[in-house]
């Protein structure tokens, strides 16, 4: 790709997928942004600009072939490959995590989960023993997870960062809320669920 595309354009990607993974199972084979606009309220303007940034996927008048954009859109999203996870943090959210099944769908694979609560570990969550963050060292030197995720309280996230970091763990999916996206060296996509959750409070009360 010869030129960086917009994190705006990169967010609204994985709703195309999902969108266009709908129309394959329901037996569509050809969609308009016309027609994906409706579906996703995005103006069918934006929609063949945003398509343009990564060439030609339609034929004006004849629409997209849905199987072939979707598996386009997959390989622009890097889902043409496997990724390893490690969870740090297995509470309640953690746990949950490990338990949704339509993450290895997507092929991101939970190989591991840790925690410092004693009564946690040992406890198995989707055929994963909860381990002791003492182990996390080795077990990212020896498994070279692709991700780590964060669902741990703040406090110990700092701690954990370095070791993370230095092991070669490529990216962050961070649920705490340590701002990590300028300090780490690595990719951090960070997911403030409180934020989120005030932000509809607004939208619930503005005038």
């Amino acid at each position: 790709m010869d030129r960086a595309i917009s994190m705006p354009v990169v967010r609204r990607l994985p709703r195309y997928y999902r969108y266009l993974g709908e129309l394959s199972d329901r037996g569509v084979a050809r969609v308009s942004s016309m027609e994906l606009s409706r579906l996703m309220d995005i103006t069918a303007s934006q929609i063949r600009q945003d398509f343009n940034n990564f060439g030609c996927f339609g034929q004006q008048g004849y629409g997209y072939n849905v199987e072939m954009l979707k598996e386009e859109i997959a390989k622009i999203l890097g889902l043409n490959r496997l990724y390893k996870l490690v969870i740090i943090g297995a509470g309640n959210l953690g746990q949950a995590l490990a338990r949704y099944s339509r993450f290895a769908k997507r092929g991101f694979i939970f190989i591991g989960l840790f925690d410092n609560n004693p009564n946690l570990i040992g406890m198995q969550v989707s055929g994963l023993t909860i381990r002791h963050v003492n182990e996390l060292k080795e077990f990212l030197v020896d498994q070279k997870p692709d991700i780590a995720v964060f669902s741990l309280p703040d406090e110990n996230a700092k701690d954990i960062l370095d070791i993370v970091v230095k092991s070669g763990v490529k990216g962050i999916w961070n649920f705490s809320q340590l701002d990590l996206d300028k300090s780490c060296g690595i990719k951090v996509q960070s997911v403030h669920l409180t934020d989120s959750l005030m932000t509809l409070s607004y939208m619930l009360n503005e005038e």
